[in-house]
């Protein structure tokens, strides 16, 4: 009997890791591609791969890693004909709303060709079911809040919104010419352990622990719906589970955005309990046991100072939306982030 096979990209990413790992554990047989760039930390990449292989082999050897930049179209088509993959959970990308401003080229390479190198794959090979990484960023500056789905998404504030914002407008002409079930996921600022560098968590966490000032920007006033890595697992999984299709999009959910009529769902993925900086930086405090140092800053260019989801569409779809608290999910990130900076001292 052929073995089937799921395809995870930005297997070496913060989420693509935990997804991995949960799939890895529940014996399915999986595939996946990171380029381990050096965008940030190349060691937390690499520690994240060794665990995801020390798990395959306690679960049969169920984990085929291939480092791969989803650029090379040639070696990707390779893969997915190798394997044939049912089912293609995207999340790499080049993130980052500010590091868009110093590099505007690796978004495009990354976040376009790329992700179009994976809707040709995936039209190709005959791929059940796609779900690709969106963004909050998507909704800009909205004022509107929450951020429902059905909102307008039409003035991106960055670079990196704009290119998620082009994937999702081309996932749905895709789906809807070539009759291809997607999900696209906008996550609202994840955090957890073994998280990105480059994310407020991480940085804040290693300033205060080295008595070095944290940058507070538009003077703390702003808000994050800040959402556990646990729970954005659990939605990316009973979704995988869960296939769009042209009735149940119609039925269900008859005023999305973008609806062509394609087998295409667009759904938030966060906490819906937005948090203001100010109270963040005192639970980490309090989770870290050390006050911060506190440098207090404008607002920088592509920043947006609210967000907020709307999870009632993500409720009815897949009957579950996240439900970790924040001070729940930074203690154990705070718990976790000393351990591992006890081990790379």
């Amino acid at each position: 009997m052929n073995k089937k096979y799921i395809l995870v990209t930005g297997a070496a990413g913060f989420i693509g890791y935990f997804t991995c790992k949960r799939l890895i554990n529940e014996k399915n047989n999986v595939i996946g591609i990171d380029n381990i760039n050096s965008y940030y930390d190349v060691n937390l990449k690499n520690t994240r791969i060794k665990d995801l292989k020390n798990t395959s082999f306690k679960n049969g050897n169920n984990l085929e890693f291939i480092k791969l930049n989803l650029e090379d179209n040639f070696k990707l088509n390779k893969v997915f004909d190798k394997y044939r993959p049912e089912i293609v959970i995207h999340l790499a990308a080049q993130a980052g709303v500010r590091y868009s401003l110093i590099n505007p080229k690796a978004y495009i390479d990354s976040n376009i060709l790329g992700f179009f190198n994976i809707l040709e794959c995936c039209r190709n090979f005959g791929v059940n079911h796609l779900l690709y990484a969106s963004s909050s960023s998507v909704y800009g500056g909205n004022k509107k809040l929450p951020f429902c789905e059905t909102d307008s998404v039409d003035s991106p504030s960055s670079l990196y919104a704009a290119t998620k914002k082009s994937n999702e407008i081309i996932a749905n002409s895709y789906s809807h010419l070539f009759d291809i079930p997607m999900t696209g996921m906008r996550f609202f600022t994840v955090y957890g352990p073994l998280g990105r560098p480059d994310m407020a968590p991480m940085i804040f966490a290693d300033a205060i622990m080295n008595n070095k000032p944290i940058k507070i920007f538009n003077y703390g006033k702003m808000k994050r719906d800040f959402t556990f890595i646990d729970d954005i697992v659990e939605c990316i999984i009973r979704c995988s589970l869960k296939t769009p299709t042209k009735d149940l999009i119609l039925e269900n959910f008859p005023n999305q955005s973008l609806n062509l009529n394609a087998p295409h769902k667009i759904l938030n993925f966060g906490n819906s309990s937005p948090i203001q900086l100010m109270d963040f930086v005192e639970i980490l405090e309090r989770a870290l046991n050390k006050k911060a140092i506190k440098e207090y800053l404008p607002i920088q260019q592509g920043d947006v100072e609210e967000t907020e989801a709307s999870v009632k569409n993500l409720q009815k779809w897949i009957d579950f939306i996240p439900k970790t608290t924040l001070k729940e999910g930074i203690q154990i990130f705070a718990e976790w982030f000393i351990r591992y900076t006890k081990n790379e001292a």
